[in-house]
């Protein structure tokens, strides 16, 4: 994980940027041991949701007895522990789980960029959704591999604070796309963009990320950022080619091999 390490120095941003995150995609329950925050949202495979997030480099107490806690704590929910390493994390960490028997894995990159600076032109104009069921809906089911139910996925979506564009994209055979756009204060975030599989590569995953950050720079966003992970290099490409660029990384780390 170099490339966290690398962003280290850059730590306010990355403070904000997390921070950003969680309000964007808010778990059912949070608590915090120190600077450690675990989060837990039974029903939702994300790991966003579901992870013990270090929050602060140099808390380092305790960080075995910790990630018992965390882990009976995610037993008890029927849920796999994972804990987030980013550039946050006590750098002491990484080897204490590597020791533990722990696992590295989905290594994701945030993205920055300036809104006024992005290519948002081309494609039809779409204005957000504010039927949270049918959006939830098609979230379900346009993103096959979620584990999880509308109901709970609604519930995620009714609990954001900031204001949340909610973009659907429809066709004669169901859901093409879903993006939520979270305008959080000056910032512009992009959560669960999904375009359906026999769709992609046809400009529509651009076409509902450029009416989405029109929408946050309307009403007053400047900086627009995203998560993906490091090996979808089709959607890193689509970001690079419309002006986002690399801020920092995170990854995930749970006991057993990642499938």
């Amino acid at each position: 994980m170099a490339t966290i390490a690398a962003n280290a120095p850059r730590l306010p941003l990355v403070r904000r940027l997390e921070a950003a995150g969680f309000r964007a995609w808010p778990a059912a329950r949070v608590t915090f041991d120190g600077s450690w925050q675990l989060r837990i949202t039974p029903g939702h495979p994300s790991k966003r949701l579901n992870s013990l997030v270090p929050l602060d480099p140099h808390d380092e107490r305790d960080m075995e007895a910790r990630i018992r806690a965390a882990e009976a704590a995610f037993a008890a929910e029927g849920l796999n522990a994972a804990i987030r390493q980013s550039p946050l994390c006590p750098p002491a960490l990484p080897d204490l789980l590597g020791r533990l028997g722990w696992h590295s894995g989905y290594e994701t990159l945030v993205m920055m960029a300036d809104l006024d600076e992005l290519d948002l032109e081309g494609g039809m104009d779409h204005l957000p959704t504010h039927d949270i069921q049918r959006f939830a809906d098609a979230c379900v089911r346009i993103d096959e591999a979620r584990d999880t139910t509308p109901a709970t996925v609604a519930g995620i979506i009714s609990a954001i604070e900031p204001a949340a564009g909610l973009f659907l994209m429809e066709s004669a055979d169901g859901p093409s796309a879903v993006g939520i756009c979270v305008q959080d204060n000056d910032l512009a975030g992009l959560q669960q963009v999904v375009v359906a599989k026999s769709l992609r590569g046809k400009g529509i995953g651009r076409e509902l990320v450029s009416s989405a950050l029109r929408w946050a720079r309307l009403r007053g966003a400047r900086q627009a950022w995203l998560q993906v992970l490091v090996k979808n290099t089709n959607a890193r490409n689509l970001y690079d080619s419309m002006g986002f660029r690399d801020a920092y990384t995170y990854a995930y780390w749970q006991k057993g091999e990642w499938a």
